[in-house]
């Protein structure tokens, strides 16, 4: 009782006000770093496409798709994405002068997690869409493959 009207009041005045900026600030660079994300994804779904319509090799789709599958475990196609993500090392250096925010280094390791975890979540969902798809007419299978990307990306 002694404690929670001044911690309420110093939140009140030094925090709240500052609180939508803050988060406005933080979200920069989260968002351009799942925009990569899904940049990456179309990439390498419209590189499938193009290859399939150049070749018709089912076989070779299959090894596409199955790479595709390994996208999020790539490092070096999914480090773009990371970068765009360090920019938070910069922006937390101010708020933790600020507002003493420790472990900018967890925040920025958590949301390369999440980073990752949305690419595992799109490349199987695009495989589960596309799956049953596979063995369709080789004519379709360009539209399919644009179909479910499209979905995917919603």
């Amino acid at each position: 009782a002694t404690v929670s009207e001044p911690a309420q009041k110093c939140c009140t005045e030094n925090i709240q006000p500052f609180l939508t900026s803050i988060l406005e600030e933080l979200m920069g660079p989260v968002s351009s770093g799942f925009t990569e994300i899904r940049s990456l994804f179309d990439k390498e779904v419209n590189e499938i496409i193009q290859g399939f319509q150049k070749t018709n090799d089912i076989t070779k789709l299959k090894e596409n798709v199955d790479q595709l599958m390994n996208l999020p475990f790539n490092s070096v196609k999914m480090e773009p994405c990371y970068l765009k993500v360090n920019l938070l090392q910069e922006l937390l250096q101010d708020l933790k002068s600020r507002f003493k925010v420790y472990h900018i280094d967890f925040v920025i390791q958590r949301t390369q997690n999440f980073m990752q975890e949305l690419m595992e979540n799109a490349v199987y969902t695009f495989e589960q869409l596309f799956s049953p798809s596979r063995q369709a007419d080789s004519v379709k299978v360009a539209t399919t493959i644009e179909k479910v990307k499209l979905r995917v990306l919603k």
